[in-house]
């Protein structure tokens, strides 16, 4: 399992943590990156281009000349793609460029962008960033002390607001919320910055639902028994 240093805003450390190895220690499956970033940008593709056809363009009902006599190949309409201001033959229409992508992939793409960048050494987390009131100032020390130079991605809570309006004016900063975590976001930036609160971790979920309802059915069952 990796183990990272625990930081505080001012480039201290406060104790070691530990990674998930499931999220940060993978084995990086390079195809499924590649099929899963190209859906991706994809993905953000307009698809609006249009043209119109010969069915389309306005024009040419009638016939431009007799078919027979002039010496000229016979034509029907001066819509034909070979007339100027004709239709478009074979030209681009609206189409989606999206392509299907499983979960088990996007997420297994994921894991393997952040096992990539943990492997390098260019993971930082951060206790608390704490900051007082929002200033572009003090986010730009804070970079500096952690000793993060390039692009960073800086991965935080959306209750945060001082957090944010600190950084969003950096242009070497690129801010994304946990939910938001994907593979080619991790990808574009050289350095990804956590908090404690938003550190991506495998761990299942809570199963106080599951335990309630066991012990209502229990006591039901007890009832009955006891009726």
């Amino acid at each position: 399992m990796a183990t990272v240093t625990l930081k505080t805003v001012a480039g201290k450390s406060a104790g070691d943590l530990e990674l998930d190895a499931d999220v940060f220690g993978i084995q990086p499956n390079v195809p499924v990156l590649h099929q899963v970033v190209t859906a991706q940008l994809a993905a953000r593709r307009a698809g609006t281009q249009s043209t119109k056809t010969r069915a389309e363009v306005s024009g040419g009902g009638k016939k431009p000349f007799k078919q027979k006599g002039t010496g000229s190949a016979r034509q029907g309409s001066t819509r034909s793609p070979h007339f100027s201001g004709g239709g478009v033959a074979l030209g681009p229409k609206p189409r989606k460029y999206d392509q299907r992508t499983p979960k088990k992939m996007i997420k297994l793409a994921l894991r393997s962008a952040l096992s990539d960048r943990a492997a390098e050494g260019k993971i930082v987390v951060v206790d608390t960033w704490g900051f007082e009131a929002p200033k572009t100032k003090s986010a730009k020390a804070a970079l500096s002390s952690l000793g993060i130079d390039g692009r960073a991605l800086v991965v935080i809570d959306r209750n945060d607001i001082n957090t944010i309006k600190s950084f969003m004016n950096l242009p070497e900063v690129q801010l994304i919320e946990r939910a938001e975590l994907n593979a080619y976001d991790v990808l574009c930036n050289e350095w990804l910055v956590f908090s404690k609160a938003t550190l991506p971790t495998n761990a299942p979920a809570p199963a106080a639902a599951a335990t309630e309802t066991s012990d209502e059915t229990s006591d039901e069952t007890s009832e009955e028994s006891a009726s």
